[in-house]
């Protein structure tokens, strides 16, 4: 098989994320071939894929030694290098390289930002003593890679990387305006990405005043154009757990009309009405109900998404919390119809399950919140 026969064979394998039929081909290639440079840089983009960052190394290696201009050799070399746990100051070598032969390359500048910003992070990190950085301590640092970064995207204008170094290196400084507007460009290039979908949808749904139904609805959407990804999965599944918690106010709501119209709710010592209640009086109690209900949640249930509607279903299935919290509405709910249909002559019995029941549901509610719900689960797990 002819060299150019043989590359083009390995990247058409490629292409089909045939990666380890790639490698064979290859590496019995330049065992017949030892100096075509070409077939080692392609070897060593195959051991990168297979998570053989060493093996790559050495593939480079070779590559440079026939060619020390190769540009995708000398960035493909720093990124191993950086991959097999040589360093980001011995990865950056090859990367400093390669835009200095070719200053117009944009690949280079970008992943040049990339390891600056992360060794400055780690000079900071080390000479602080510090395990944790806050934005305070990586805003100083960041202005050196933001520049390369910059210029890759000036240089590349269309390309997806120098955007995504550049939104790294402004959220991880704090420069919100600049991550923002870095994923805007990230989309417009490239509608499905979705790490930029993650982000923006994040921002979306945790601004002020943005309800469980407008987040779900929000997540839904982009879940649509980045199905795959399983931050936006978590995310729906978390608006989807706040709508389910939002019904067991609906059921308090019930709870707390019949305790005005039993008289046994707070405040309501001394204006017992007059028991038994009418029977129109209970109807027209029990139809109230439904009034919430339907209002309440089946009219916002029927608006959303298709997708939130079937997620709705699966986490019911999926979670215990999310069924806890439904089954806990459908229960209180229950019992405030049963309580105010059945034609008590004293207040007494009625108090006591009130009570009961909305003691009941608050605490579970409070025991509800994120935190002790994941220190549950934790705890579960150790189990």
């Amino acid at each position: 098989m002819s060299m150019d026969r043989a590359v083009e064979r390995a990247e058409a394998l490629m292409s089909l994320r045939r990666y380890e039929e790639a490698r064979d081909l290859l590496a019995r290639h330049v065992a017949e071939a030892p100096d075509d440079a070409v077939a080692w840089t392609e070897l060593a983009r195959c051991h990168s894929h297979v998570s053989s960052p060493r093996e790559g190394v050495a593939a480079t290696g070779e590559a440079l030694r026939l060619d020390p201009a190769n540009l995708n050799a000398l960035v493909l070399h720093g990124t191993l290098l950086q991959r097999s746990g040589a360093g980001l100051e011995k990865a950056m070598e090859p990367l400093r390289e390669a835009v200095r032969i070719r200053p117009d390359f944009w690949g280079g500048w970008s992943v040049l930002a990339d390891y600056t910003f992360r060794h400055s992070m780690l000079q900071v990190a080390r000479s602080g003593g510090l395990s944790v950085l806050t934005h305070q301590d990586v805003a100083p640092v960041a202005a050196e890679a933001a520049g390369m970064a910059d210029e890759a995207i000036r240089l590349a204008p269309e390309e997806v990387r120098p955007y995504e170094v550049r939104q790294s290196i402004a959220e991880l400084s704090g420069d919100t305006a600049t991550a923002e507007a870095m994923d805007r460009a990230i989309l417009r290039l490239d509608p499905t990405h979705a790490d930029a979908l993650s982000r923006q949808t994040r921002r979306m749904t945790n601004a002020p005043g943005v309800r469980a139904s407008q987040a779900a609805d929000v997540i839904a959407d982009g879940l649509g154009a980045a199905p795959d990804s399983p931050e936006m999965r978590s995310a729906l599944d978390a608006a989807t757990y706040r709508l389910l918690r939002g019904t067991r106010w609906l059921a308090l709501l019930c709870l707390a009309f019949t305790g005005v119209a039993l008289g046994v709710g707070p405040g309501d010592e001394g204006t017992v009405p007059e028991l038994p209640l009418s029977l129109g009086q209970r109807v027209w109690d029990v139809c109230v109900f439904a009034a919430i209900w339907a209002v309440g949640a089946l009219l916002r249930y029927r608006r959303r998404r298709k997708g939130v509607r079937l997620n709705v279903r699966s986490l019911l299935r999926r979670d215990g919390w999310a069924r806890l919290a439904a089954g806990q509405a459908v229960a209180v709910t229950v019992c405030a119809v049963v309580t105010v249909l059945i034609p008590w002559s004293e207040p007494d019995v009625p108090r006591v399950i009130f009570w009961t029941v909305l003691v009941a549901t608050l605490l579970t509610m409070y025991l509800d919140r994120p935190r002790l719900r994941e220190s549950f689960r934790t705890a579960r797990r150790r189990g």
